[in-house]
């Protein structure tokens, strides 16, 4: 992107007609009810349950797809109609949330409880964590790559059918940013995601993330960071808010902004490579970049 003048005198963009579309990936809810869950919100749980719909049993009784719905009145608890609670009004007090009763919090009927896939049914999948699921699904390449993807971005603890309320800022953030990359990159030759460096992708598309790394391990970090290069050797934009410094050292471009907060910042102190802003002295984030880079 390049600021110019325009032909009235105005300000003038440029460089953008390139872009395909913009995303901002932020901590906002992947969804506001239960029925909202990191497989249903990155796309796979309609594998799921096509896989399901497969079984034998299934195929016995006429079950399709839908009946492994949340949203099927076939096929869900009818009590807490497939989200595993029930709400109870409490005076001067928000709502409390309980376990149902009928289900047990598993979402769906007997009936379809019965149906078994390689030995466990529908909520026994969807209480799976995420690297259980990579090796339960290990034979099946469109499930693979979805899971595969959210462990790469650190969530490899997440339970598949975990409810939406219960997600973090930080984890709804990463499960955006699976979803994007999923849908910005086209898949390897083994069907996994592409390996840095390989352009798949026709779109070019602009990313914003505010503080991505909050709350993140520093192993998850550099796991952040390699989805981001990702996205990067794909052809898209990636632009980051941040103050991490193993994020910082890895971006292409850095613009500090200061020198102080509040009103005694706003203006851009220094800008340029890692390297480059780290030679700059009334540069707080250079001061400290210049020692992070400093060979041991």
């Amino acid at each position: 992107l390049a600021k110019g003048k325009s032909a009235k005198g105005g300000p003038r963009l440029t460089g953008f007609e390139e872009l395909t579309a913009v995303h901002e990936v932020d901590q906002s809810p992947i969804g506001r009810t239960p029925r909202s869950t990191p497989a249903t919100y990155v796309g796979f749980f309609d594998h799921i349950r096509e896989l399901f719909a497969s079984a034998p049993e299934s195929r016995l009784r006429g079950y399709g797809p839908g009946r492994f719905s949340f949203n099927s009145s076939q096929g869900r608890c009818p009590q807490c109609e497939g989200t595993g609670s029930i709400s109870i009004e409490m005076n001067f007090l928000p709502p409390a949330q309980v376990r149902c009763d009928t289900c047990g919090g598993r979402r769906f009927n007997p009936e379809t409880l019965d149906v078994r896939w390689n030995g466990k049914s529908i909520a026994d999948v969807l209480d799976l964590s995420v690297a259980e699921a990579i090796e339960y699904f290990a034979a099946h390449g469109r499930m693979r790559r979805p899971l595969e993807a959210l462990r790469d971005t650190g969530l490899d603890y997440l339970r598949l059918g975990q409810t939406s309320p219960t997600l973090s800022g930080g984890e709804a953030q990463r499960i955006k940013l699976v979803s994007h990359l999923l849908t910005g990159l086209k898949p390897s030759a083994a069907d996994g995601l592409p390996a840095p460096g390989r352009r798949g992708a026709v779109r070019q598309d602009l990313f914003i993330l505010e503080e991505p790394t909050i709350g993140l391990h520093l192993q998850d970090v550099r796991r952040l960071v390699e989805v981001l290069q990702r996205l990067v050797d794909a052809g898209h934009t990636v632009i980051v808010i941040e103050h991490n410094l193993d994020l910082i050292a890895e971006a292409d471009w850095v613009m500090d902004l200061g020198p102080e907060g509040g009103s005694g910042g706003g203006r851009i102190v220094a800008e340029g490579t890692p390297e480059q802003v780290g030679r700059v002295r009334e540069s707080h984030t250079g001061r400290y970049l210049k020692t992070f880079l400093r060979p041991a």
